[in-house]
């Protein structure tokens, strides 16, 4: 096994930890860098802000990491999108960035049948040069509890960490449909015996409210 394979499974909820403010630092990094001066702070404005929801199908992939179990799901998400910085660079990366809350709901379909629920703090750039679709770029995490019988997961209260990028299109007259892909890893973080975290990918599908 590679060394640095070992020094990453020691305590995943450290990893899950740091990856977490890691991704989060690099958005805001990657806001304020492009924010020059036609940037627009809008951190206690609300009249941007929006609701989302999303439903999609994740599958976790045994040898992937530490991960022995194919878990497979379906996922409900509903989602606060909160602006934080409007009118950010030029260009082609043009965009804004923004703070997405959201409340997850993983209805387990395999091998269990079972749910897991989760609380998400995202943060987001999205792209605003093209004029009918939008990409956008997110990641971040937060605490997941586990209703399901999981064999390898040996907590109920975990830890989630999540990177990805989507697409949201102006399709419809009042509304944004949204289309994601994102690498979702739980784990308990060594608190408990056995911790054997599910890597996934997610594919979902959404609107905008």
């Amino acid at each position: 096994m590679h060394p640095l394979s070992c020094v990453w499974n020691r305590n995943p909820l450290a990893q899950s930890e740091g990856a977490t403010c890691v991704l989060i630092l690099v958005f805001l990094v990657f806001s304020v860098f492009f924010q020059g001066e036609s940037g627009e702070a809008a951190i206690l404005d609300t009249s941007k802000d929006r609701w989302e929801g999303l439903a999609g199908y994740g599958q976790s992939f045994p040898g992937w990491g530490e991960t022995t179990q194919r878990v497979e799901t379906l996922d409900l998400v509903p989602r606060y999108n909160h602006l934080i910085f409007d009118d950010l660079g030029s260009g082609w990366y043009r965009g804004f960035h923004s703070i997405l809350i959201e409340l997850p709901l993983h209805v387990v379909v395999s091998p269990d049948v079972s749910t897991m629920i989760g609380l998400n703090f995202l943060a987001s750039y999205t792209f605003t040069a093209g004029e009918h679709w939008r990409p956008y770029l997110f990641g971040g995490g937060g605490p997941l509890y586990s209703f399901a019988d999981i064999s390898g997961m040996g907590a109920d209260w975990n830890g989630n960490y999540q990177f990805g990028l989507g697409i949201e299109s102006d399709v419809l007259e009042t509304h944004r449909l949204l289309f994601e892909f994102r690498y979702h890893h739980i784990s308990n973080g060594g608190s408990k015996e056995p911790n054997e975290p599910l890597n996934s990918c997610k594919f979902l599908i959404g609107i905008t409210f």
